[in-house]
């Protein structure tokens, strides 16, 4: 089998990665656990008989969107030589533990969670779980004794994550529950930071609109364009964010981005709060069909005037779908002095240098 290492050499030589120090400094800690653990897998009479390896450290890799954290992963995952393993977005890995947990719970078990982590870690030794970030209430109070179950059983835990650990689940309900995961991740996985300089997935983008109009099925096709091209998704999961004691519905979110209608986040009582939980949790955001405002829907223009001054503020990338070009969303009414701003703001945010200049073809 070859090494991680070597394969990630492999593709930079072939060029069908670009040189890049920080991505290679991470695949030689990825490569270190490959070593580890086809060492640890050792089989045979003598293998047998030897004391067995200490369970390695996982990895714990974040860092900002596009870096490359999830083709690192996968590359590990598809050339570390050990079995079972197993691959898997968070939330999906997430969707299934509430699954088992509750037909544990019709079991009459009287824990739930340990059975269920048993199990888990009987279906993978590797376990690569991709893009973590901790949003729901649910979630954050099994997550600790679940991964608690997991590497007490032999499992080694590698995961990517936009946030640092310090940052997960940040401003949730109840958090202080939840620090004790923060600890366990500092302690059994390895924390490392994928800190490249260039923002691979946005040269997917390069000489693409991002603010679309009119509304019509060609710009609805160039906006699902954009998003397959920047989450590798056709579709992304439904999340909930808590802000307030509350959720804040998601209805896709994927790899740093988030999809919305306008009427998700501008006909809905929504505020300062939920906006701010939006640009600090995604990258990107994708608002569909912004709509002709008159000066009727005042509640409207100032709930989206604000939506845009915290994307601006958070320097958020958006990607949308209008029936109007911005100066001529909300030509009139009460706040059409402050949309004066949005509208400047909104032309920014399509630019190179917003999108950044740090940008490769990929």
């Amino acid at each position: 089998m070859q090494s991680v290492l070597a394969e990630y050499d492999r593709r930079h030589q072939s060029g069908a990665l670009k040189p890049d120090a920080a991505q290679r400094s991470v695949v030689a800690k990825l490569d270190a656990l490959a070593q580890q653990l086809e060492k640890s897998a050792t089989t045979g009479l003598f293998g047998r008989l030897k004391k067995p390896a200490p369970v390695p450290k996982g990895l714990y890799i974040h860092g900002e969107v596009g870096r490359g954290k999830t083709m690192l992963m996968d590359l590990f995952h598809v050339t570390v030589g050990v079995s079972p393993k197993r691959r898997v977005h968070f939330h999906a890995f997430m969707q299934e533990v509430h699954k088992r947990l509750h037909a544990a719970r019709q079991s009459k078990a009287q824990d739930a969670i340990a059975p269920v982590a048993k199990a888990i870690a009987k279906e993978a030794r590797l376990l690569c779980l991709d893009e973590m970030q901790i949003t729901d209430i649910a979630d954050a109070m099994i997550v600790g004794r679940l991964f608690e179950g997991l590497i007490a059983a032999g499992t080694v835990i590698v995961t990517t994550s936009n946030l640092a650990p310090r940052d997960l689940y940040r401003n949730g309900l109840n958090r202080q529950l939840f620090e004790p995961f923060i600890a366990l991740i500092g302690e059994r996985l390895d924390v490392v930071s994928l800190d490249s300089p260039t923002d691979y997935r946005l040269g997917r983008i390069k000489a693409h609109e991002t603010f679309l109009t009119p509304i019509s099925p060609e710009t609805d096709a160039r906006l699902q364009d954009l998003w397959v091209r920047l989450t590798d998704t056709e579709r992304g999961e439904v999340r909930d964010i808590a802000v307030l004691g509350r959720n804040l519905h998601v209805p896709q979110a994927a790899h740093g981005c988030a999809r919305f209608g306008f009427a998700d986040l501008c006909e809905k009582p929504l505020g300062p709060a939920d906006y701010l939980a939006l640009a600090e949790n995604f990258r990107i955001l994708f608002l569909e069909h912004i709509p002709a405002l008159g000066p009727e829907r005042r509640n409207e223009a100032r709930r989206f005037v604000l939506l845009i001054d915290t994307l601006y503020d958070g320097k958020v990338r958006l990607v949308a779908t209008s029936a109007q070009a911005p100066e001529h969303i909300y030509p009139s009414g009460d706040h059409a002095f402050e949309f004066g701003r949005t509208v400047s703001r909104l032309k920014e945010m399509q630019s190179a240098s917003w999108w950044g200049k740090k940008i490769v073809e990929t």
